[in-house]
């Protein structure tokens, strides 16, 4: 395994530790900000580090049909583009295919689509997904090509796409080879059925990867649901490998996944809520639109660690979402990746010194407030 991965405690399935690459160390629990067109939208690349995140996250999808694969390779990858020198993972593409482009198909070779931005025509096989993300983009962690269905997802569907899947990780492993920088992780899928899914990570682990991710959830599915397919999948998957449930998601859902033995998480939700003007924070989420902050001069999160957080007051924020000024969403947005930083360094915390149970259950009474 290219990436040593150091658990220094648990407590129950929660756990923290370290994944080490060459680029940085990624400590776990750890969110993973969305980059989703080499940006974090409306942030810089130093703000986004200030916040603490080790790792971002990159959409091979995107990236591929603006400024393009070969583009992005001949401008000497993904890092040196977006300036950022710490590890960068991204996905396959397939999430991103299935939801974002006007048509479609799917065959056993490989996905035929049309971009959502001008309609051409393109062809995505796990080889040149793996090419795209390891070669052009450089990423340090490559995602296997996948098919995510939809939820609900009829059980005939979901094994279909579980199985299709199994079989384009085994062609993703063959085209990604052995490399000693970089890092390929495979995806369970199998929508919210537990055979599915226990089949699923037992056809992961003997084609062999070097972390395991959980698709196929944050889909519709809801919290709950969520959930009670985390309480059997996470389980399946191996206890020495990093875990990463994709395209998680609420405060919430970050400390039940953690709860459940899940290490690594991404979400746009964080800059998303900041460009519509909601801020999240340890009693839940603020809607900064709402009339009561037009004279509110305390800060949104003075324990946060940002300036974003404890420098500027509610009424300021409010004046500024109100106006429709870019700061509004500047300052939102770097204030909730730096809140999802401070919860994510909380529950390391808390899991190093055995309080996460007690962590849990008043985050939990915090959120209801």
């Amino acid at each position: 395994m290219p990436f040593p991965f150091h658990i220094n405690a648990t407590e129950g399935a929660a756990r923290t530790g370290v994944l080490k690459t060459p680029r940085g160390d990624i400590r776990t629990p750890a969110f993973m900000p969305v980059g989703t067109a080499a940006t974090v939208k409306a942030l810089s690349v130093d703000q986004v580090a200030a916040t603490g995140a080790d790792i971002l996250l990159g959409n091979t999808y995107h990236l591929m049909l603006r400024p393009g694969a070969e583009r992005m390779q001949r401008l000497g990858g993904l890092h040196r583009f977006m300036r950022w020198d710490k590890p960068i993972l991204t996905d396959s593409g397939g999430f991103q295919v299935m939801s974002l482009s006007g048509i479609s198909k799917v065959t056993e070779d490989a996905v035929t689509f049309a971009s959502h931005i001008d309609g051409s025509k393109h062809v995505l096989s796990p080889e040149r997904s793996i090419e795209i993300q390891a070669d052009c983009i450089g990423s340090d962690i490559v995602m296997q090509l996948d098919e995510c269905v939809s939820w609900p997802a009829e059980e005939d569907r979901a094994r279909k796409a579980m199985e299709l899947s199994a079989r384009w990780g085994a062609r993703s492993k063959a085209a990604f080879g052995d490399r000693d920088a970089q890092a390929l992780f495979g995806i369970q899928q199998g929508s919210t059925y537990e055979h599915l899914r226990r089949e699923s990570s037992e056809r992961l682990i003997e084609t062999g990867f070097d972390g395991y991710a959980i698709g196929g959830l944050a889909v519709g599915e809801g919290h709950q649901a969520m959930c009670e397919t985390l309480d059997h999948c996470v389980g399946h998957l191996p206890t020495e490998r990093p875990r990463y449930l994709m395209g998680v998601g609420k405060p919430i859902d970050l400390v039940e996944a953690v709860a459940r033995g899940v290490d690594m998480f991404d979400c746009v939700l964080p800059t998303r809520s900041g460009r519509h003007g909601q801020a999240w924070t340890w009693e839940g989420p603020v809607n900064l639109k709402n009339a009561r902050f037009a004279e509110d001069q305390d800060p949104l999160s003075p324990d946060v660690d940002c300036p974003a957080s404890n420098a500027y007051s509610k009424a300021y924020l409010h004046h500024l979402v109100r106006s429709d000024e870019i700061l509004g969403q500047v300052l939102l947005s770097w204030h909730n990746i730096a809140f999802f930083q401070a919860l994510t360094a909380a529950m390391r915390a808390a899991i190093a010194e055995s309080r996460f149970d007690a962590f849990r259950r008043d985050f939990h009474a915090q959120q209801r407030s």
